[in-house]
């Protein structure tokens, strides 16, 4: 996504519109996952066949895009390919439901995370790179961008990249979805937000968590780098270095040392305690960041938000296998992604709107309110969260 706004902004000199839409491609595949799973459970078609096919079709987008990189290619193609890799999300869950043992699960999920943060962190060094501006080339909104001009090889690499995603889940072992039922609507899986009140107080909560989150992540770098907030650094403003710094390497550091940790949690501590601690570590990570602009508090916050970012990674993506059905889970997952695709879409949004007209550290104490809300909203459920219902628990079981 870095990547891919970069290029719209230095080398299309895209407007506001179309850097938006870029950006929204993830959260257009969450909110359309529901979609997704009602087909695969249609077709019946293995759960990871039917992930690799939505892969193969992202690799396809990406080599259009590299080769023939028109603007609106681009924009579309952005909208689609980033659509591709958020989709598949409850079919992955899907998949990890029924590979990884129960009492192993957010350990090895957790391994994976680890893999996704290293990759991402050594392709980020050598896109840029490529990219990076040691040689000058005009681009067509004018001016000068570097490298820029080489952002098909990126694209193309891209589609490699989904290709071998796709050769990867079509050799993983997976059932088809069984029918759900609840008639032929594709959004038919929202009904169990309906019938499911532990599973409808859980999203409620986290409704009110990841829109909090959500909109102070992106007021994070404008907290930073815009002079009207005067952060400073040891009494200077800060460089683009430092601003790298605090907002990319030092959260994700921390979040690469902590995966394991949070993992082996996952499996062993009651679901609801888990939740409700990282909660408390988004709230302080917030507050110290927003609320200091000093070096310490700056530090602080950011080292919080990676310690609660690790624990999230593993929560989020594996959280309904403890509470679904076990033939249920990529319909639970479907609800669950979907949600979060509409508060991806509105919260960043809001967060700059409401920047506007409220300083960013009030901001802060309001989402960090929200977090606590949504906190309440879950400690109710705490009794429920020390184990898988018997169901899931039963066919674990078996299957081990």
């Amino acid at each position: 996504m870095t990547f891919l706004i970069l290029i719209a902004v230095r080398w299309f000199a895209a407007g506001a519109v179309a850097k938006a839409l870029v950006a929204s491609g993830g959260s257009l595949g969450l909110v359309l996952s529901p979609w997704l799973v009602s087909r695969v459970e249609r077709s019946g078609r293995p759960t990871s066949a039917a992930a690799a096919a939505v892969a193969a079709a992202g690799a396809l987008i990406f080599l259009i895009m590299a080769l023939a990189p028109a603007k609106a290619v681009f924009v579309a193609g952005s909208i689609l390919g980033m659509a591709c890799s958020s989709i598949i999300l409850p079919l992955m869950t899907q998949i990890y439901q029924e590979n990884y043992p129960g009492h192993q699960r957010g350990a090895r999920f957790a391994r994976t995370v680890m893999i996704r943060i290293g990759t991402a962190a050594v392709f980020g060094l050598l896109g840029g790179l490529l990219l990076s501006e040691t040689s000058r080339v005009e681009f067509p909104g004018g001016g000068f961008a570097g490298r820029i001009g080489h952002f098909p090889w990126l694209l193309a690499g891209f589609a490699g990249a989904f290709a071998f995603s796709s050769y990867c889940l079509a050799r993983i072992p997976s059932r088809p979805l069984t029918a759900s039922g609840g008639g032929t609507h594709p959004f038919r899986a929202l009904r169990f937000f309906r019938d499911d009140r532990l599973f409808r107080q859980t999203l409620i909560g986290w409704m009110f968590l990841g829109f909090a989150n959500l909109m102070m992540l992106p007021l994070r770098v404008e907290f930073l780098a815009n002079p009207r907030y005067g952060v400073a650094w040891h009494g200077a403003a800060l460089s683009a270095g430092v601003i790298a710094i605090l907002t990319g390497v030092l959260p994700n550091a921390v979040r690469l040392l902590l995966n394991p940790l949070w993992g082996h949690l996952f499996d062993r501590m009651n679901f609801f305690v888990l939740r409700i601690t990282l909660n408390l570590g988004f709230v302080l990570g917030i507050l110290c960041f927003f609320s200091s602009g000093e070096a310490g508090g700056l530090v602080t916050g950011a080292v919080f938000y990676g310690i609660s970012m690790a624990g999230g990674d593993v929560a989020w993506s594996l959280w309904v296998t403890k509470f679904a059905p076990p033939e249920r889970v990529a319909d639970y997952m479907a609800v669950h992604t979907f949600l979060t695709g509409v508060r991806g879409v509105v919260a960043p949004a809001a967060a700059f709107i409401l920047a506007g007209y409220l300083p960013l550290d009030v901001m802060g104490w309001i989402c960090a309110g929200m977090i606590i809300v949504g906190t309440l909203f879950m400690v109710p459920e705490i009794k429920h969260g020390r184990k898988s219902r018997p169901g899931a628990a039963l066919v674990e079981e078996i299957s081990e």
